[in-house]
């Protein structure tokens, strides 16, 4: 299934993007894995086992064009081209009512969530269409859809804005050879979930339930993408695991199965883990 294919995963040192790399390498591909520092890119790769004939990093700021090109460079030197590219890294802030965001984090999740994206469907399509081949995947999240909710106002338009974008290039990028499409892992028990409610442990308590019904661990939902990934071959595909039919039935039986998600998450020590660093 995989025909030892190479794949970039940009944001691969802990949660969804983590879970993809792991996933990735058991379906037999080479992965090349992206985090936002050299410190935390070296503590992914201890965290995956170190580096491997099928597994290797690079540091990049995926605001920054040229640091994104210099990840496909790597990639390329490494593994000879790249089959498949994710645009997976992202950051979410804190669900607060919009004008309490500092300009500076405005800003930043609009850098991150925008321009970075638009960073790496650019290199991704100029280096696929210059090898003939290739697939892209957008990471869907909030708002990609037109879901709207109070305090969420920045991060679901950024994603709304990646599903108009995702759009627009699955028509510029048909009869070329290179494909593009949507990846949605729904909600996902992870810390940067958490981190939307880090200044609203009150409302984070209401919540946790509906998570607890919709939701999945990063161990559950990756396999699913992974085996979606490898086996799409048409553009514009969007490989979702949760669907609006799972979700009913999740709502149906969820008074007779009893689920916790955070159970390895601590909202807590997430917030004290990211003030000691």
């Amino acid at each position: 299934m995989s025909e030892n294919r190479s794949v970039v995963v940009t944001g691969g040192t802990r949660g969804i993007g983590q879970g993809l790399v792991r996933e990735f390498i058991k379906a037999g591909c080479r992965v090349t894995f992206t985090g936002s520092s050299e410190a935390s890119t070296a503590k992914g790769l201890e965290a995956l086992g170190g580096a491997s004939a099928n597994l290797t990093a690079a540091a990049c700021n995926i605001t920054d064009r040229d640091q994104v090109q210099a990840v496909w460079d790597h990639a390329v030197a490494t593994y000879g081209r790249v089959d498949i590219w994710i645009n997976n890294a992202g950051i979410s802030l804190p669900r607060k009512a919009f004008q309490d965001h500092s300009v500076a984090d405005l800003q930043d999740i609009v850098d991150t969530n925008i321009v970075g994206i638009f960073n790496g469907d650019a290199v991704a399509m100029k280096g696929m269409l210059a090898q003939g081949s290739g697939y892209i995947w957008n990471m869907e999240g909030f708002g990609s859809n037109g879901q709207t909710s109070s305090g969420l106002g920045p991060y679901g338009a950024t994603k709304r804005a990646l599903n108009y974008l995702t759009k627009v290039l699955i028509k510029e990028l048909k009869g070329t050879g290179v494909g593009m499409g949507y990846l949605s892992p729904g909600i996902v028990a992870t810390d940067l979930l958490i981190q939307d409610y880090e200044d609203d442990m009150e409302q984070w308590e209401k919540v946790k339930k509906t998570f607890n019904i919709l939701g999945d661990t990063v161990e559950t939902v990756t396999p699913y993408l992974v085996e979606g990934v490898l086996k799409t071959e048409k553009s514009g595909k969007r490989v979702a695991w949760l669907t609006p039919a799972k979700a009913g039935g999740r709502f149906a039986t969820a008074g007779f199965k009893k689920r916790n998600i955070f159970d390895q998450i601590d909202p807590r020590k997430t917030m004290d883990q990211q003030d000691a660093s």
